[in-house]
Formats: structure tokens, C-alpha cells, sequence
């Protein structure tokens, strides 16, 4: 009871030193926590996101693009694939779907793409779910200019089932590239937690047939996501097919590993972010060191009252190490706050641009291993004032200064 006196009883003499050091110390630990924390639910979340299928058809050219346009919706197009290839592949007895999709377009930044209804019927985006419409909707006719909007998209767009919107050409807004097509919102998709949340969905045809595109590749499509029926080996062989003996498609062939490429690929981008962490916790607790050596100057009569009372070095010593532990301590729990208003507008931001939901209350080590790594630094960060604070003389100070 008397050391955590003694210990309060310091940081209170000190508030505005404990305060601010506290603080430097809750900024380091609430960066490295979100830091850490964006990096491992980015990678497992986009990894883990395939909209149901296993590999994308596309036009010769990079995998890591065909995914990220067809799959996330990012990214434009590497080309058209022709309808034959199409039907090919759908007639292929190792695919068990073949879903065809085309893009090109837009709604006020959101891009429209072209499918088929197999995408709303046969499709499972993750396992045992399918998408769903929030109640009063319909999902598209295939032979109207009819869309399904996904939730993100309709929350910031205003749409409902009933509203109707003029397309925009290309995959950037511009208001002077708007297409003469009315579309009619017929159904709002309900929240799936993925890219299609971001995704105003029209028939096929909508997409090849827009005034304003080439005619040329009025039955091209964009790409075509297929589901196989022998997994790894059936993959292995198509890939072999397409990629390697062919010299005209991509075949992007497991999702998840092309996905896994992109992180390796800007992996150092996470290792510059973390070492900043690092290196702000570091002076955190040189910071720490700093504010309780400088006032030991003002605690050398109050060290040599206490042990003249009977108060043993090692308690003076404990005192100091606990007190910077405490600081760090402290510090760590508003670092907790300073976490989750990083990793709420981190979440926001990457849903906004890629409809993978982050969730900020999600569990990591890191979230105990950081916050113990910074009070061990910051307790030993206490032992040089500790020290001094051990050899303080008691005779020589015990006369008020003057």
C-alpha cells in the first residue's frame, strides 16, 4: 500500500510530465495495434473473398488485374473475351458454372456490370449464401433495361426499387459521358460483405448493347467466373491449358493466391508502417526515461524523508520501476481508444473503396503482446532513474533547499 502511494502521490506532483508521456505512449501502442491489425484482416479478408468461384477467364494479360477487376471490381479491364471462348468453357465437363460478366460502365462512380441471373440463382458467394434482396425488390428481367443494386452502392446513391438512373460510359464519372439508356431499379441486394455490395448489377446484353460502344464486341464479354467440379487437379489442368499451352486467355487459377501475391507484393509497404510503430514506441519510452530522471532533482529530499521513515533502497528502487510501468500502463489503455478510431477509418475507408468489411472489435495477439511489450519498455526505461534514485544520499538531502 505504501509503494502505490508513494507511486500516486508522484504521478500526481508531475500530472502535466505523466500526462504527455502517457500519451506519446497510447499513440505508439494504438499505431502499432491498427497497423498490425489492418494488415492481418486485410490479407485473411481479401484472400477469403472469391464471390463463389474458383478461377476467372480473361483476355491475355495479368492474373492479379483480371482478379481484381472481375472479383473486387477494381482496376479496368484487361480486355474482351470472346463469346465462343464463353460457351467453351461452359460446356467444359470440369466446370460446374461459368458465369459471364461485362463492365465498362458506370452510375455516378459505381460501376454497373452485365451478368446473368445464373449470378443471382446458382451462385453461392460464400458457403450456403446466396444473394439476397431486401423485401419489396425483384432481382433483373434479362430482356429489360431493369437493375439490382448492391447495398453500399444503394445506401450512397439514394436508390431504391422504383428509381431510375441514366448510365455513365467508362469506369470514371464524367457528367458529360452519360448514356441516353434509363434503367429501373427493381431490387437492393442485402448486405453480403463483399465487392458486390459496391456493384449496380444489369443484365448482360445492357452492358454489350450500350449506345456508344463498339459494335464490334457487342457479344464479347469482360471475363467469365468459373466454378470447377474437381478442385486443385481439375485447376492444375486448366491452367496448364490456358496459361501455358494457349497463348490467347488468362486463366486466373486459385483466386486466393493471385490475391496472396498483391500483399506480398507491397508487403514492405507494411514493414515501413510497422517500423514507424516501432520506432515511435521507442520514443515513448525514451520519453519516459527523460520525464522521471529530470525530476529527480525535486525528489532527492523527498527520496531521503522516506528513507529516513525506514523506507529500504529497494523500495525507492521498486518505486521508480512501477511508476514508470504505470505510465505505460496508462498510456496503453487510452492506446486502446486511439486503436479503435484508426481501425473504424481504416474500415470505413477500405469498405468504400473495396466492399471487404474490417471489423474494428475483431480480436488479435497483437492487441496483448503490444500493449505487455510497451510496459516491459517503459519499466525498463525506469531502471536509470531507478538507479539514481537508489544512490540518492540521505544526510545531503535532507536540508531544504535553499
Amino acid at each position: 500500500m505504501t509503494l502505490w502511494l508513494i507511486i500516486i502521490r508522484s504521478m500526481r506532483q508531475h500530472a502535466l510530465s505523466t500526462i504527455i508521456t502517457a500519451l506519446s505512449i497510447s499513440l505508439a501502442g494504438g499505431l502499432l495495434m491498427s497497423v498490425w491489425t489492418v494488415k492481418d484482416q486485410a490479407r485473411a479478408a481479401f484472400t477469403g473473398v472469391n464471390g463463389g468461384f474458383d478461377a476467372v477467364l480473361g483476355a491475355r494479360g495479368s492474373q492479379l488485374q483480371l482478379v481484381l477487376n472481375s472479383i473486387f471490381h477494381l482496376e479496368a479491364s484487361p480486355g474482351n473475351v470472346a463469346m465462343s471462348d464463353y460457351l467453351d468453357i461452359k460446356s467444359n465437363r470440369n466446370v460446374a458454372l461459368a458465369i459471364p460478366i461485362a463492365v465498362g460502365d458506370n452510375y455516378k462512380g459505381y460501376r454497373l456490370v452485365g451478368t446473368v441471373t445464373d449470378m443471382f440463382d446458382k451462385v453461392e458467394f460464400s458457403p450456403g449464401k446466396h444473394y439476397e434482396l431486401e423485401a419489396g425488390g425483384s432481382f433483373f428481367d434479362p430482356a429489360r433495361r431493369e437493375a439490382v443494386v448492391g447495398s453500399f452502392a444503394a445506401r450512397k446513391l439514394g436508390l431504391k426499387p422504383g428509381d431510375t438512373f441514366h448510365p455513365y460510359h467508362g469506369l470514371i464519372y464524367n457528367e458529360r459521358d452519360q448514356h441516353s439508356e434509363t434503367y429501373v431499379v427493381v431490387g437492393v441486394l442485402k448486405p453480403s460483405n463483399t465487392p458486390a455490395d459496391r456493384v449496380l448489377w444489369i443484365p448482360l446484353e445492357g452492358i454489350q448493347k450500350m449506345k456508344g460502344h463498339d459494335p464490334r464486341s457487342a457479344t464479347d464479354v469482360s471475363a467469365v467466373l468459373v466454378k470447377l467440379k474437381g478442385g486443385g487437379p481439375v485447376g492444375f489442368q486448366m491452367d496448364m491449358m490456358y496459361n501455358k499451352q494457349g497463348n490467347r486467355l488468362t486463366f486466373a487459377w486459385p483466386i486466393a493466391r493471385t490475391i496472396a501475391a498483391l500483399f506480398d507484393k507491397i508487403g514492405w509497404f507494411d514493414k515501413v508502417l510497422a517500423l514507424v510503430s516501432y520506432l515511435v514506441a521507442l520514443v515513448a519510452t525514451m520519453s519516459i526515461l527523460a520525464s522521471i530522471y529530470n525530476s529527480m532533482n525535486e525528489r532527492r529530499r523527498e527520496i531521503a524523508i522516506l528513507r529516513a521513515l525506514g523506507a529500504r533502497r529497494r523500495l525507492i528502487f521498486s518505486a521508480i520501476l512501477l511508476e514508470a510501468a504505470a505510465i505505460s500502463a496508462l498510456g496503453m489503455l487510452v492506446g486502446y481508444l486511439i486503436y479503435l478510431v484508426i481501425m473504424t477509418g481504416a474500415a470505413a475507408i477500405i469498405r468504400a473503396q473495396t466492399g471487404i468489411v474490417l471489423d474494428p472489435f475483431a480480436w488479435n495477439p497483437v492487441m496483448l503482446w503490444a500493449p505487455l511489450a510497451l510496459i516491459s519498455l517503459g519499466a525498463l526505461s525506469g531502471i536509470v532513474p531507478a538507479m539514481k534514485a537508489y544512490r540518492t544520499p540521505v544526510a545531503e538531502n535532507l536540508t531544504p533547499a535553499s
